[in-house]
């Protein structure tokens, strides 16, 4: 869809979008002819910005006004036109910029379970190509992660998870490797423990995806990817569980992220693990109180079974710092605290390197992908004691519960590698431009901005 709905200026015929600034509203507005006025008028049009009219033509020609706030634009600024112009061609009056990326992602539309809209309107982009080609990379990797959030769980489990992987790593000339059944249970105790209840052919497995030079520095990107959480014996209520088809949106994000990674040929050599599990019930269910052994050796008294994503998680932490990365980042939809913390729109941020947070936050600013940083509060270790074993999954009480999730994981990153933990929600409740209900990007582009400047 993407590579449709942007094409290069060759001077074709288009309608004219012309963007003006809330500031040079009134002077455009005294500038224009009378039906120009009158046509503004009665589409009520003012200065704030979004707002937007159709303007008459000579014979049957017409143009669009867009209000914007400031002269640059936005990522959002184009989205609601994208939205609701008819099918045609149409050229802005400035340079598009960033909102590129919001015109095509306006037009995003999940179609797997009903019949597909035609297609939409095509905004004429002048400058480079290469500008073209980025905004589109970053537009299907934003789609991609809608689409497998959207997708009902009855159709996406782990085993579709791994085709996805699969159809990625061939698609680039990347390595695949899937661990499960008997290596599973003795190589990943804690992805089998929370996945063994799954009904056959549903089984948990471990994915994971190599690419690159290795004499590249090597960076290791972690999605959790719970296909449907239940909550497990700690069974989530109807309300809870309503939305746990996009408890493997931080996977959707990685392998998004690892898309984009290859597609660019940055200099890296690229780890990709995605823990694919579905939580569920059964006899055969791990049980509140089991202790449950780890890929790095410790031993985790599992005192929710709800609190299942962390569990994964740790070991394929484990897992990529065996290999000595220069960067970790991992993805997960993984507390309701995040939530309540930060609301919907900002993926709660952990990281435990100076240089990596400035480099990370700055990017997001760049982007317009925000994030919000809490912190790896060491006072709260003491939270994850246990009487039996080396730590507990989750406290009781309920404070602090992002931090406390992600100082569990912590304990599987290896001393001194540099280490992002992003707790994106990966859904939107409700409809903004550009951006419709239900599974989204969050945080995606400023991870991949982040990792394009530094290795590019």
């Amino acid at each position: 869809m993407p590579t449709k709905l942007l094409q290069a200026d060759r001077g074709q015929p288009a309608h004219a979008i012309e963007i003006v600034e809330t500031a040079g509203y009134e002077a455009w507005l005294n500038g224009q002819p009378p039906r120009i006025r009158a046509a503004v008028a009665a589409q009520k049009l003012t200065g704030k910005p979004g707002g937007s009219a159709t303007l008459p033509g000579e014979a049957d020609d017409w143009s669009v006004v867009l209000v914007v706030k400031d002269a640059t634009l936005g990522v959002w600024d184009l989205a609601r036109l994208a939205e609701t112009l008819p099918q045609g061609s149409y050229r802005p009056s400035r340079d598009a910029g960033a909102a590129m990326l919001g015109w095509v992602l306006g037009q995003y539309r999940f179609d797997r379970y009903r019949k597909p809209e035609g297609e939409g309107p095509r905004v004429l982009i002048s400058g480079e190509p290469a500008r073209i080609e980025e905004t589109v990379r970053v537009a299907a990797a934003t789609c991609k992660v809608r689409d497998l959030v959207n997708i009902g769980a009855s159709d996406l489990g782990p085993a579709e998870l791994e085709a996805e992987v699969a159809a990625l790593a061939e698609g680039h000339g990347a390595t695949l490797h899937v661990t499960k059944g008997e290596a599973l249970v003795k190589g990943y105790p804690m992805v089998h423990a929370v996945g063994q209840a799954a009904a056959k052919g549903r089984e948990p497995r471990l994915i994971e995806l190599e690419w690159g030079d290795p004499k590249h520095p090597r960076i290791a990107i972690i999605g959790k990817g719970v296909c449907f959480d239940s909550g497990g014996l700690d069974i989530k209520p109807s309300s809870g569980m309503r939305l746990m088809k996009k408890d493997m949106g931080g996977a959707a994000h990685a392998l998004a992220l690892a898309g984009l990674v290859m597609a660019a040929r940055l200099k890296v050599r690229l780890h990709l693990l995605i823990p694919a599990v579905e939580n569920a019930i059964a006899g055969n269910a791990f049980r509140p109180g089991d202790v449950l052994k780890t890929r790095k050796g410790l031993t985790v008294e599992n005192t929710n079974t709800d609190a299942e994503g962390r569990l994964i998680l740790g070991d394929a932490l484990t897992r990529a710092g065996e290999d000595k990365p220069e960067l970790i980042i991992d993805f997960a939809t993984l507390t309701g605290a995040a939530r309540v913390a930060v609301g919907p729109d900002l993926p709660a941020t952990f990281v435990n390197d100076e240089p990596l947070a400035e480099a990370l936050f700055a990017a997001s600013r760049d982007v317009d992908d925000p994030l919000w940083r809490l912190p790896l509060w060491d006072g709260y270790d003491e939270m994850l004691k246990s009487d039996i074993a080396d730590m507990i999954n989750a406290p009781d009480g309920g404070y602090a519960g992002a931090v406390t999730a992600a100082l569990f994981l912590r304990r599987f990153v290896p001393e001194g590698t540099p280490w992002a933990h992003l707790d994106t929600f990966a859904w939107r409740p409700a409809a903004k431009p550009g951006r419709p209900k239900g599974g989204d990007a969050l945080g995606l582009r400023a991870a991949w901005a982040m990792l394009k400047a530094q290795y590019s």
